[in-house]
């Protein structure tokens, strides 16, 4: 064969295997989820696609037929048409004559390997990375007909791979589940390339949040609900109204720890306006509470919200004693955090690009996603920042007792009856995390 029909042989050798390339790793980088959107849009090679990647074996099969025997015919072409010629070339020079034949093998085999592994392997894989579902689409019709042809063969090596799996315990069918680990990764890489804002992807990380995100992360606690006894007269209602507005106050018989129920701000302002007397006896102006146990999480709290059609609910722990009230907008502004305030103003002020003034109160998840701390020891003793310091210095914290974690300094410096106030959070010059002062 002349040199010319032999490059030609080589680079449709070249094609065939790029050919395959693409096909393979079209088939394997394609996600099922836009499979399925150019489905929707009437791709219907899409779907052929999609039963390719239930049972991928038998393309696979062919696929590793097609490039081993390419590979070796291009090498027996390559070093057929190309040795002689390398030969010759060596020949010529007195110092490389008597070694012509080994040189010219050499060179003719590095020559095909590399326009193989260029061509056939190194851009069609990258071709094939850059848009797969399209591709896959593209090839799936021909790779069909060659998996007829190769039927017999694709059996044989087939039956023999899934016995290998089936001897060693591996996995033999693809998992298409997609975890919220996919998904909060995806909007992650999508922060980072600019397609998602920052505080978008926060929103989407903190919808996951809400099935490990308790409900005291959100709650108003118990030392500021501002409620009602049942029995307060028309001027103390009105007073309270004026001095602590909220949308709702649960009213209360003799203590905050027997709730009866609760009543809605606006309908409380419809009789101060209509200069009504304000009787919470009335049993038209006290609604039913909804009375949840301290250990739901965010989400089971929003289910039970929809169950019964309320957006208010009364906290109780495992003594039936009132830690807190929530209501929907607690939840909602916990999803949208950024979106709808920067840093709560009453709990998290920044103070100047290296220090904040933190609430002690103040949810442990707000902590660290105000500081950018990636985690904080025994996560799961606490909720809030007052409970990180207690467990930290194993006590009661007292003023200016302080802990050092994670490049950060927090100072206690207010306590108010044992209820830690005020936090002094510092951001220190060594990153390295320092031990607490013993009790």
């Amino acid at each position: 064969m002349s040199l010319p029909s032999s490059l030609f042989l080589i680079a449709l050798l070249i094609a065939a295997s790029a050919f395959f390339s693409v096909s393979e790793i079209s088939l394997a980088a394609s996600r099922r989820l836009r499979l399925r959107q150019l489905a929707d849009e009437g791709e219907a090679r899409a779907e052929r696609v999609m039963r390719l990647q239930e049972q991928p074996g038998p393309y696979f099969t062919v696929v590793q037929v097609g490039q081993n025997a390419i590979a070796i015919l291009g090498g027996i072409v390559g070093e057929g048409a190309l040795s002689p010629f390398f030969e010759s070339a060596f020949a010529l020079w007195p110092a490389a004559a008597p070694r012509a034949a080994t040189w010219g093998f050499l060179c003719s085999f590095v020559l095909v390997t590399s326009l193989f592994i260029l061509f056939a392997d190194l851009v069609p894989k990258r071709l094939g990375m850059s848009d797969p579902e399209r591709i896959a689409v593209r090839v799936a019709r021909p790779m069909l007909a060659l998996m007829r042809i190769l039927q017999p063969l694709a059996w044989i090596y087939g039956r023999a791979a899934d016995g290998l799996f089936r001897l060693f315990g591996l996995p033999t069918q693809r998992d298409d589940r997609i975890t919220s680990e996919d998904i909060l990764a995806m909007t992650e890489a999508g922060a980072l390339a600019g397609v998602l804002a920052a505080s978008e992807q926060q929103v989407i990380a903190n919808v996951f949040s809400l099935d490990t995100r308790t409900i005291a992360s959100a709650m108003t606690q118990r030392d500021r609900i501002a409620y009602f006894l049942q029995d307060d007269p028309d001027s103390v209602v009105r007073a309270r109204i004026a001095a602590e507005p909220f949308s709702t106050y649960p009213v209360c018989d003799g203590d905050i720890d027997h709730v009866l129920g609760y009543v809605d701000a606006k309908d409380l302002f419809q009789r101060a306006l209509n200069d009504q007397p304000i009787a919470l006896s009335d049993p038209g102006l006290v609604h039913k509470a909804l009375i949840v146990p301290d250990r739901l999480t965010l989400a089971e709290v929003l289910d039970q919200f929809r169950l019964v059609g309320e957006d208010f609910a009364v906290i109780v722990n495992e003594y039936s004693l009132v830690v807190g009230v929530v209501t929907l907008n607690d939840v909602m502004s916990t999803v949208m955090g950024d979106l709808i305030s920067p840093l709560d103003e009453d709990q998290i002020v920044r103070r100047d690009a290296d220090s904040w003034l933190i609430d002690g109160v103040t949810p442990i998840q707000d902590v660290r996603h105000a500081l950018g701390l990636e985690d904080l020891p025994h996560p799961d003793d606490y909720e809030t920042l007052a409970g990180f310091l207690m467990v930290m210095l194993r006590r009661v914290p007292r003023r200016t007792d302080s802990v050092t974690w994670g490049g950060y300094k927090f100072e206690v410096m207010d306590v108010d009856s044992y209820r830690i106030d005020q936090v002094l959070v510092s951001r220190t010059t060594a990153g390295a995390t320092a031990v607490p002062p013993a009790p």
